[in-house]
This record gives structure tokens, C-alpha cells and sequence, in this order.
């Protein structure tokens, strides 16, 4: 169980606890339910306790454009048939672009340093462009346009013009091969395809034109739209080019307004262990979310500029679009983030003055190891929040972000993912932040930890659930006509018991503090060890070995052995560093120190590199499927797939 003697590294001063938006929020709360909510957790309680008052504030606070209706939710017997504002007109397009004046919306920036940016009236005219060329080629409401696209302005505005018509918007990063690209869009067999012919990573410049021959012979897109990579003009065979189409658009239609569950976008899984499931998210459910999310939880407001480091591949890319709605500013960035070195997204918060700052806890530890210290080296006078989420933010880099980056700062460690295009736990501006937890649980998220018996445990590990719905519950997933996929992916864990909930597939812990729940993610449960019987989180064992300077990245699995699991370990070495049995031992007596005797590694092997999802996150389950000589189903979901040469019959694991 997780001590609580621990004292908080951060905590608001009285202008954030007067003048937040969710200060603001917290007011209206008690007036409208008559309660005094003295605390946040009675705030959280009210919150799925009384959904309906909730989000209806909820949409009133935000501004939301649209009809909203009478009726704020149709109850349904199973969990997943609920229907949010069942009577409600609203377009996402609309509701994106809530400024018409001359405040910059987006600031583009690659790793060249070529920087454009646009205002929200120019915002708002590219997109009306887009949306009546689709329009004009025959695009309807539910019609699927994709991208493959960096993360750069022009993808914003293709995406805004679908949504503005009701098409629904999906896109892949250019990292993605072709097949990779073919096993997500060939599913949902977009009408359009807006690409980019090449980029720019590392220094190096990466053509695509064969590529787009490739997918556009494949796919067979009724448009291809080609954004020009550098210059003006492209060579791929058969497409218009984004200016040229651009120029040539008639008036923008209207918005289209359409029911509050309409589809706006298609995510995708992984893909590790077989196809990638296509995730249907509706319009008004992603946008109340997002609201909630940014203004409430991040107190991002009209004057605020907002980064996350993503592509198009990942939804934090969705995520950081919604911003938009707030009326921030975007900035975007695209390249390898630490070129040429580590420094380079720190110099981009002065530079473009970002307030609210996002990367991976990854990214947080490649800066530690690099020792570079932001703190002596920058300014960073206007940056508020720093956002971490990807993989659980370590409690040495709590330690780091505060000591070399910026004291006062709310780090706000996230965790959700692409099943709910947002989070189940996040940041609040007007709680303190302890080492290695997450602030708190996000507002109308009934989310508990339950134990195997599908009890409330507090203080212990288990199973990250949701008791009741929420509005950003995917619509359904593509081409799952009965609903299986749907129901086995996340309705499947507790249904033995009798249970309709949302399992969510991360063993996590909840902490209590006077007034709120922290929570403490351990890593996924489908990874989560048992030796001995015993359910270990390998995010304990990362902790630990992610502290020495010698190891640069690890994975760990549990491979059966001798009717049992034992815990293997593998690092990727750092510079000059050698796995020699010095190391080894230091290894595991910082594991057993850090973490228990149980966390310990029987065996502990060098590899040159671990495999990882285009996204950036480690493959346990791919790893844990070559050692037992079971095959990966899915190669091509990897960024790099021939690392899982190095774990095949490793004689080490025979022995």
C-alpha cells in the first residue's frame, strides 16, 4: 500500500485557488446543486453522482455552440447504449473555431526552423476552402476523409473542412509504412486523401511520392490532395495540389449540423496483436470532453498557447485540436524532437511563449540523461503546466522536472488513451502535486480500482475501471456490426461477475489524500507479472532501472518457466556501458531496494533495441510473444520491427 508521509512538491498559490476556471466552475457547482462541496472529492462525487446537472454545466460553461435540447441523457439498460444529449445539433467545426478575429490559432515549426502561423479568421476561411471543395466532390455527413500528414497547420484544415460538411476525420503520421497505413484506412476506405510528399526528421529528408503512388493505387480515393513537403509543387502522379485545390473553392456551406453522437473521428489501436481495431468517436462527446478538460483541469484559457510533442498517429494529436476550442493558441511541431539536441522543444517555449507544455515521460527522462537542466539554461518565464503522459511519468523525473526545470510549475501527469480520445485521471490547478501520482480523477469519470473480486479497493493495486458512462464512450468500433469487438474489448473483464463496467486495461492504485484520489498508474494489466503468483506492474521494475545512468531503455517480461513465471529483464545499453555481472548485481539489488524482493529479475540481457508502436510506446506483449516463440501478428504497427530479432531463441532464456 502506498504510504502518504510524503509531502507535496507543488502547490497552488491563492491566484490559482481565486482565479481558475474550475475555481469559477466549483462556484456555479454549489449554487446549482445546493451543496457546499467543500473539497474536491465531494466536487468529483457530485460530478457521477448527479451526470445529467453536471455535464449540462458542463456545456454552459464552456460555451458550447449548438442546440443542446431538453434532454441531457437517455438512460439505456446496458452501459454502452446510453445516448448523451440525445436531442442536440452542434458541429465540431464550428465549435473548433469560436474566434472570427486576428489572434493566431496555429504556429507550424519543424525541426529546420521554418515557422508559419495563421489566425483564426484565416483559420476559419482555409477551412470553409476545404469544406466546400469536399463538399463540391460529393463528400457527405459520415463519408470517411483521411489524412497522412505531419503535424503542420495544413493537416488542421483538412480535418476542420471534414468535420465543418460531417465527414469523419482519420490520419496516420508519414512515419507509418505503407502497409501500416493500408491495415488502417483500407478499413474504413476513405473518400479523400489528403497527403504530404515528403518530411523532414533528424536532418534528413524522407520522400514519399512512391509511397502515395502505392496507397493511392491501393486505397483508391476518389480525391488525393498533395501538400507539398517543401516548395510548391509535387510530383505524385494523379494529385491536386493543396494550394491550386484550395484557390479554386467556392463559398463555404453551412456548418452541418448534426446529433451530439455523430462520428468525428476514426482512432486506431495499436495494432500489436493482430488488426487495429478502427475506434469511433463522436463529435459532441470529444468536444465536451476536451472542454472539460482543458479549461477545467488545465485552466487553459483565451490567452494561453498550448504544445503537446505528437504526431497525427497518436491521439494527443485529437487532444491538442480541441484546444482550439478555448479560443489558445496551437503550437505545432514536426521533427525529431530532441534535434538537434535535447534542448530543442525548451527552446520553443520561450521562443513562441507556450504556457502549457506537453511531451511524453520518455521525453522527460531523455532530457534528464542528457543532463541538460532547462532551469539555468532558459527562461521559461511563461510556462504554467507541464503535461506528461505516454507511459507513467517516473518519480525521479517529479523530482528532476522541479529541481531542473521549473519550481513552480503544475506537472500534470495524464493518463486515458485512444479508447476515450482523452483521460480518466489527470492535472488540477487547484490541488497539490505529490511525487509519482497523478493529481486526481477527472470530473464526471466514475473511475475506481477494483480488485478481482470487482470490489472498490483504495490503496491497493488492481483494475482500472469505470463504474457508469461518459460522454466520450466511443460511438462503436468500425465494422463490428453486432457490437463483439466492442463489448469484448473493454465490457468483457467483469462480466462474469454480473458487472456492465468499463475495464480499461491499466492496474493502477488509488491514493487518498485529505479532500481528493491521487492515482498511481503501474502499467498496463495485460502486462502485469505474477511470480509466484504474486501480480507485479512493470512500470515498479522501469522506476528503479530507469535511474541508472549505465541503462539508456529496458523492457521487462514474464516468461513461464517451470510451470511458473520468472521476471526477465532487458536494457538497452548507454555510450560505453557493458551488462557485465557488476552491473547486473547493482541492478538487482537497486530493484529489490526500490521495489521488493518479488520485483527482482531472474535473468537480465543485453539487446541493442526494444520495438515500439510508430507512437513511441515500448511492446511488451510483442516481446513477451517472440520469447515463448508465439508469433507477432502485426509487424507492420511497429516503428521497427526487426528488433524483435534480438529476443528469438536467446539461449540465455533456456537455461
Amino acid at each position: 500500500m502506498t504510504t502518504l508521509d510524503q509531502q507535496p512538491l507543488w502547490q497552488p498559490d491563492q491566484q490559482r485557488l481565486q482565479h481558475s476556471a474550475l475555481n469559477r466552475f466549483w462556484q456555479q457547482a454549489r449554487a446549482l446543486s445546493g451543496q457546499p462541496l467543500p473539497d474536491y472529492r465531494a466536487l468529483h462525487q457530485w460530478s457521477v453522482n448527479e451526470p445529467e446537472a453536471f455535464w449540462n454545466l458542463v456545456w454552459d460553461f464552456s460555451a458550447l455552440q449548438g442546440e443542446k435540447g431538453t434532454e441531457v441523457l437517455e438512460r439505456a439498460e446496458r452501459f454502452r447504449d446510453h445516448r448523451w444529449f440525445p436531442r442536440a445539433r452542434l458541429n465540431a467545426a464550428e465549435n473548433l473555431l469560436p474566434r472570427h478575429d486576428d489572434h493566431t490559432a496555429l504556429i507550424s515549426v519543424d525541426e529546420a526552423g521554418q515557422r508559419h502561423q495563421i489566425s483564426y479568421s484565416e483559420l476559419r476561411v482555409a477551412a470553409g476552402q476545404v469544406a466546400a471543395q469536399l463538399h463540391d466532390a460529393g463528400v457527405r455527413p459520415g463519408d470517411r476523409v483521411a489524412g497522412y500528414m505531419p503535424n503542420r497547420i495544413e493537416t488542421i484544415v483538412a480535418a476542420l473542412g471534414a468535420a465543418w460538411i460531417g465527414a469523419i476525420w482519420s490520419s496516420c503520421s508519414p512515419d507509418f509504412g505503407v502497409q501500416g497505413v493500408l491495415d488502417r484506412f483500407g478499413q474504413i476506405e476513405p473518400k479523400v486523401l489528403f497527403a504530404c510528399d515528403g518530411y523532414q526528421y533528424n536532418g534528413k529528408w524522407i520522400d514519399l511520392s512512391e509511397r502515395l503512388q502505392t496507397l493511392r493505387e491501393q486505397l483508391k480515393p476518389e480525391l488525393l490532395v498533395v501538400v507539398p513537403g517543401r516548395g510548391k509543387a509535387s510530383n505524385v502522379h494523379a494529385a491536386l495540389p493543396w494550394s491550386e485545390w484550395l484557390d479554386a473553392a467556392g463559398p463555404a456551406p453551412e456548418f452541418a449540423a448534426l446529433p451530439f453522437d455523430h462520428p468525428l473521428y476514426i482512432l486506431y489501436s495499436s495494432g500489436t496483436t493482430g488488426a487495429p481495431k478502427c475506434i469511433v468517436h463522436g463529435a459532441g462527446g470529444t468536444l465536451i470532453q476536451h472542454a472539460k478538460e482543458h479549461r477545467l483541469h488545465g485552466d487553459l484559457g483565451a490567452d494561453d498557447v498550448l504544445f503537446y510533442f505528437t504526431t497525427c498517429g497518436w491521439m494527443m494529436w485529437n487532444w491538442l485540436v480541441g484546444g482550439l476550442q478555448s479560443g489558445a493558441t496551437l503550437v505545432l511541431y514536426d521533427g525529431n524532437p530532441a534535434y538537434p539536441d535535447a534542448s530543442r522543444l525548451f527552446d520553443l517555449i520561450d521562443t513562441e511563449g507556450v504556457t502549457h507544455f506537453g511531451t511524453s515521460a520518455k521525453f522527460v527522462q531523455a532530457v534528464e540523461k542528457a543532463c541538460i537542466e532547462p532551469i539555468k539554461s532558459h527562461s521559461l518565464e511563461t510556462l504554467r503546466v507541464l503535461y506528461s503522459t505516454g507511459s507513467p511519468l517516473l518519480h525521479e523525473s517529479y523530482d528532476f522536472l522541479y529541481q531542473k526545470v521549473k519550481a513552480d510549475l503544475l506537472v500534470s501527469s495524464i493518463s486515458g488513451g485512444t479508447d476515450i480520445i482523452s483521460t480518466f485521471a489527470l492535472g488540477n490547478p487547484m490541488l497539490p502535486v505529490y511525487r509519482g501520482e497523478l493529481q486526481c480523477l477527472g470530473l464526471g469519470m466514475d473511475v475506481a480500482v477494483f480488485n478481482d473480486d470487482g470490489q472498490a479497493v483504495s490503496g491497493e493495486k488492481g483494475e482500472l475501471v469505470c463504474r457508469t458512462p461518459f460522454p466520450c464512450c466511443p460511438v462503436a468500433f468500425w465494422n463490428d456490426p453486432d457490437g463483439q469487438r466492442f463489448h469484448d474489448a473493454y465490457f468483457e473483464r467483469f462480466a462474469s461477475l454480473g458487472m456492465d463496467i468499463w475495464a480499461h486495461g491499466d492496474y493502477a492504485e488509488t491514493v487518498p489524500h485529505q479532500g481528493h484520489d491521487g492515482l498511481i498508474i503501474h502499467g498496463r494489466s495485460d502486462a502485469v507479472l505474477n511470480p509466484g503468483g504474486v501480480r507485479i506492474g512493470t512500470a515498479e521494475i522501469y522506476r528503479q532501472v530507469e535511474t541508472l545512468p549505465q541503462i539508456r531503455e529496458a523492457v521487462v517480461i514474464g516468461q513461464q518457466w517451470q510451470g511458473d513465471v520468472r521476471v526477465v529483464l532487458f536494457v538497452v545499453m548507454a555510450g560505453d556501458a557493458v551488462l557485465d555481472d557488476d552491473l547486473k548485481q547493482t541492478l538487482r539489488q537497486t530493484i529489490r531496494a526500490g521495489a521488493s524482493p518479488r520485483h527482482v529479475p531472474a535473468v537480465i540481457l543485453a539487446v541493442p533495441e526494444i520495438p515500439r508502436t510508430v507512437s513511441g510506446k515500448i511492446v511488451e506483449l510483442a516481446v513477451r510473444d517472440i520469447v515463448h516463440g508465439r508469433e507477432v501478428r502485426n509487424r507492420n504497427a511497429l516503428a521497427n520491427p526487426d528488433a524483435l530479432a534480438h529476443f528469438v531463441d536467446r539461449p540465455e532464456l533456456a537455461e
